[in-house]
């Protein structure tokens, strides 16, 4: 199958469009902030980027067939390229100078890692910082999710893409067509990062610091304005604002959809969901019992607080941080790495293994050991009442299996850069499922700019593996996906 090279290339076009359109705010914020460096390079970008994007449209004629193969390329050359444009006002402000470490940092903002190399944060322009942090927001829903809704406009047909950039392991619809549903996701995405946004600034915080810790909330990424993240306010007002909203982001989209339509009953008894909000008090009970009864804060109070906030935003893979937990007590800790490979639910912003495929995985265990006591009997793998397709238990048993290999094998080769095991195990960990913070060199007052070059690009490759559900990314690197005859 030949790939439909110039659907690819137009397509790409609208993709640099998006992301020069999406630089004009952070152009008004330097204006605003009379940061000249900052306004040269975002204009230059944003004129860079409608060229480009102009001649990709001119350079293609009309062919609007998208297949399942396109798609994947689409999605994957969206990511990429996108971050190499994005990676431009970092590089051209001087505020990152090296390019690897711009495209590292930009690569962390669209997969909403939140992983970065910066050392002293709170000395970058605004406008480059709120740059940093749109494209949390931008990455969190999805480039192509909003770019699949303007695809009928052009009269191309967005299922194929949207299969290959769908983060979950099955694509639901909200409606009977997809462009629609890729709407109906993002106004609700922007619904809550209004609503968040209101709830910050009647918390007393600036509208410049509600925006910008509003886009890495909603969009599960983390990255802030200061160099203590969350603590740097000192609210509790703020961290319960952002720890609720965390948990929302955390939430699959299209259940949200249902409670607009009234189908309360379908929102409260989704299987995915009771576990989502089960591990989640588990695990802020456990590893506040552990805080308490180790002494590791004064109050029992100051104990809840950091407990619920880095709960939430482990587990929803925000990166986040209130309190240093790399501190914390050996049990807190290893509930806390455990968290990592969990993440949110399907079809919300957050990363990782997500809470569906592990509720997979468990029934498959439990049917292996109902099997071996009664080998004749047909047990299929059911959820919410109803029995998952054996397609969807293979894909979902194979996405674990090729998540951890990933895993294993990108902890290995951090490790060439001598820095200790726990070091390596948790960025290897933070970077694969999208958490940003690890522990100790990588831990939550640090950063990763202690890493040689090629290990940066090798864990730009974990984050966008991660964010494209591993196989988007990894069809790139067959030689087969790219013969034709093939």
């Amino acid at each position: 199958m030949v790939l439909n090279y110039r659907m690819i290339v137009k397509i790409l076009g609208v993709i640099l469009w998006i992301i020069s359109a999406s630089m004009v705010p952070p152009l008004i914020v330097s204006m605003y902030y009379n940061e000249t460096p900052a306004i040269y390079s975002f204009a230059a970008c944003i004129a860079i980027g409608t060229i480009a994007g102009i001649f990709a449209q001119k350079v293609t004629i009309k062919s609007h067939a998208v297949r399942i193969r396109d798609g994947y390329a689409i999605a994957a050359l969206c990511w990429i390229v996108g971050s190499l444009i994005g990676a431009l006002p970092f590089v051209m402000s001087g505020a990152i100078p090296s390019f690897i470490d711009a495209y590292f940092e930009t690569v962390s903002g669209f997969t909403t890692t939140g992983a970065s190399i910066l050392t002293d944060i709170e000395a970058l322009p605004k406008g480059i910082l709120f740059w940093r942090s749109f494209t949390h927001w931008l990455g969190g829903m999805g480039i192509l999710v909003f770019v699949i809704a303007l695809l009928p406009a052009l009269g191309i047909g967005g299922q194929q893409i949207a299969k290959a950039e769908t983060p979950g392991p099955v694509l639901d619809k909200v409606s009977s067509k997809i462009s629609d549903t890729a709407k109906i996701l993002y106004l609700i995405y922007i619904a809550l990062t209004a609503i968040e946004i209101i709830l910050l600034l009647l918390g007393g915080m600036g509208p410049y610091d509600s925006f910008v810790h509003t886009f890495g909330t909603m969009g599960t990424g983390g990255f802030s304005t200061y160099n203590a993240s969350i603590a740097g306010f000192n609210s509790l007002y703020a961290e319960i604002v952002i720890g609720i909203f965390m948990i929302l982001a955390g939430i699959n989209f299209n259940l949200y959809y249902e409670l607009i339509k009234g189908k309360w009953r379908e929102f409260f008894t989704d299987n995915e969901l009771r576990v989502y909000f089960l591990i989640l008090v588990s695990s802020m009970l456990l590893i506040g019992l552990n805080l308490y009864f180790t002494g590791t804060y004064a109050s029992s109070g100051e104990t809840a607080r950091y407990t619920f906030f880095q709960v939430a935003s482990i587990t929803t893979t925000t990166g986040y941080a209130t309190a240093d937990f790399d501190l914390w007590p050996t049990f807190s800790k290893m509930l806390l790495f455990i968290l990592m490979f969990v993440g949110g639910c399907s079809a919300s912003t957050s990363g990782s293994v997500k809470v569906i495929r592990v509720i997979i995985a468990f029934k498959l265990i439990g049917r292996e050991i109902f099997r071996k006591l009664h080998p004749r009997a047909v047990v299929p793998v059911k959820l919410d009442g109803r029995p998952v397709p054996a397609g969807i238990v293979s894909a979902i048993a194979s996405f674990i299996f090729l998540y951890f290999l990933l895993y294993f094998l990108g902890m290995i080769l951090i490790s060439l850069d001598g820095y200790g095991m726990v070091v390596s195990a948790s960025a290897a960990a933070a970077t694969l499922g999208n958490i940003g913070p690890g522990f100790e060199l990588v831990g939550p007052v640090m950063n990763y700019s202690i890493f040689s070059d090629p290990v940066t690009l090798l864990m730009c490759f974990l984050m966008l593996a991660g964010r494209l559900e591993l196989f988007t990314i990894i069809l790139l690197l067959l030689p087969g996906f790219w013969n034709p005859d093939r």
